[in-house]
């Protein structure tokens, strides 16, 4: 009976040393974001650093083609009309395109009931895009059923 007791002392104290000991890093900050985009694309390796400078934990995925990143897109609940080089999932949202590192956040924060935000295209003033003027535009919510309303203005 003996035997049986030191063993179980001994994976005893063992779970203990383990529960104990530090483990893998955590981040502390927002969250953790995968970002689907096309290879060759630099103004999504810039949007990307961008989150990873607001405390982002960032992994980018090369997509194979457009059609790959427009099956991401479909089923993440993006209707193709906003399509934009990149697509984001961070914290159960969606965030399609030049989308201000902002209001990922204040997404992320607030937890509204849609399916995520989107900018459309590339406008040359959304963030990585980095045009010092140029055009204006909307920052749309996406909603669960496809529809959209305009979130912020830009």
């Amino acid at each position: 009976m003996r035997p049986v007791l030191i063993a179980a002392a001994t994976l005893l104290a063992a779970l203990v040393v383990a529960a104990a000991a530090p483990g893998p890093a955590r981040s502390r900050g927002p969250g953790r974001v995968t970002i689907y985009k096309d290879p060759a694309c630099g103004c999504c390796r810039k949007w990307a650093a961008r989150l990873a400078a607001d405390g982002f934990d960032v992994d980018t995925v090369n997509v194979a083609s457009p059609d790959a990143l427009d099956v991401i897109r479909r089923d993440h609940g993006v209707p193709r009309s906003l399509a934009s080089c990149h697509t984001a999932i961070v914290g159960g949202y969606v965030f399609e395109g030049h989308v201000p590192i902002a209001l990922v956040e204040r997404v992320l924060r607030e937890h509204p009931p849609i399916a995520g935000l989107a900018v459309p295209g590339m406008p040359s003033t959304g963030e990585g895009m980095d045009m010092p003027t140029g055009e204006h535009y909307d920052v749309l919510a996406v909603h669960r059923d496809g529809t959209t309303t305009v979130y912020a203005q830009r």
